[in-house]
């Protein structure tokens, strides 16, 4: 503006015009402030300082006088053109765009769809020729079914839902998607959020038709969930809507309110059902498998009683014959060795001792220690037998001696060579 040397007070009676004006005529008489300037010599001196900055210069005329009528005209011819070219620059510049990561641009061009762009700076025809609007591809949508934004904040019209076996349930649940075509996501849906939905509970409502209540309840709600994602995909692609299913989450599934009690009655017997169901199954595996294994040791031990009256049986019988040879042989000599054979055998498992105090020695010798262990041994020898036969079902017993089976020993004597009476026989002597 200094350069031009234009002048914006509005007090200065020569606004806008040069110090040596061609025609001080024109603001003669006119002081500070009275009047408004004149326009075509505001537009005049305009003209020249243009044309002074795009180096133009005034030509003389053949008169000598200078060409005052073109020079404004192609004064105003110039600026009309600079102004017409910033103007067309500011419109060509309009047609830029940036899409960010993530989303696609979609060009229209006179209303109808070009083709589409990536991420990045981006440019288009102006309006009116083209327009642009970009679309998230990458983000997560989702809509809820049956509530809004909580699921207390109940959508009844939607929520409520009938079965196969005519009884009402209530369903919440939510539907996440993204997009797969954008170019189908803008052209083919009037209102692209509320046809997903639409979609959503036509499908949900066509499986939860075909199912039991107590199924869509309990055991069959990722069924039922899976089953309404494949639907809506279907029904999706057949409109060409360029949604893709990402996933169905039941957020809640419930009987109504009414009768919330008694499904929760029921729920609550079925459990305890259940319970003891698997009591008895936990006590008929703790107790038939030690049944079976009792079972088993009895038949064992039973084999083995048979193994054993048989092999003693035949061994009983094996030597008797064997004795009865030596007999025919010898009889005396077999009957004596057979008595003695018996009576030893009778005193050794005796548990009393009979001493003879007719002999007058008065040194009375008992083997209490040999008796004991005798006692021990065969006690051990009867505990190895029945552990044995047991196989092992029990610890094998302590080998201890009891009190019953202590041997006891009786002597009949007249008197006691311990005592002082012997003791004075012995120094008599």
């Amino acid at each position: 503006m200094k350069r031009l040397g234009l002048k914006l007070s509005l007090n200065d009676p020569r606004w806008g015009s040069d110090k040596k004006d061609s025609k001080p005529q024109a603001n003669e008489g006119k002081k500070p402030g009275e009047g408004p300037p004149d326009m075509e010599q505001l537009w005049r001196d305009f003209n020249q300082r243009l044309n002074s900055f795009f180096g133009q210069k005034n030509r003389p005329d053949n008169n000598g006088g200078g060409n005052g009528g073109r020079s404004d005209l192609s004064g105003m011819r110039a600026t009309a053109g600079a102004v017409g070219a910033v103007i067309a620059l500011i419109w060509l510049a309009s047609g830029s765009f940036i899409v960010q990561e993530g989303q696609t641009g979609v060009v229209y061009t006179f209303g109808k769809v070009s083709h589409t762009t990536g991420s990045g700076f981006n440019w288009r025809w102006p309006y009116p020729f083209q327009s642009d609007e970009t679309v998230k591809v990458s983000q997560m949508r989702m809509v809820e079914i049956g509530y809004r934004g909580n699921v207390k904040n109940k959508q009844l019209r939607e929520a409520l839902m009938l079965t196969d076996d005519e009884n009402i349930i209530d369903m919440q649940f939510a539907v996440q998607f993204k997009l797969k075509d954008p170019v189908a996501w803008l052209m083919n849906n009037r209102d692209e959020e509320e046809t997903v939905r639409q979609v959503a509970e036509t499908s949900i409502r066509e499986i939860v038709g075909k199912n039991k209540m107590d199924f869509v309840l309990y055991e069959g709600r990722d069924k039922v969930g899976f089953e309404t994602q494949q639907l809506m995909q279907q029904i999706l692609d057949r409109y060409a809507s360029g949604v893709l299913i990402s996933a169905v989450t039941l957020q809640n599934v419930q009987p109504p309110e009414q009768v919330q009690g008694a499904f929760d009655d029921a729920v609550k017997a079925g459990q305890d059902r259940e319970r003891q169901k698997n009591e008895g199954q936990a006590y008929a595996n703790d107790v038939i498998p030690k049944a079976h294994g009792y079972a088993s040791r009895l038949m064992q031990e039973a084999e083995a009683y048979r193994s054993m009256v048989t092999e003693n049986a035949t061994g009983n019988a094996s030597r008797f014959k064997q004795v009865l040879t030596e007999y025919q042989k010898a009889p005396g000599v077999t009957r004596d060795r057979m008595y003695l054979e018996t009576m030893q055998q009778i005193f050794s498992s005796a548990s009393k001792v009979m001493v003879d105090a007719k002999t007058g020695s008065n040194l009375l010798y008992l083997p209490l220690d040999k008796l004991i262990a005798q006692a021990a041994a065969t006690d051990a020898q009867a505990a190895a037998a029945k552990a044995a036969a047991q196989a092992a079902a029990s610890p094998p017993p302590v080998a201890t001696l009891p009190s019953d089976v202590m041997p006891t020993v009786e002597v009949n004597r007249q008197r006691d060579p311990r005592s002082r009476e012997a003791l004075r026989d012995r120094e008599s002597r």
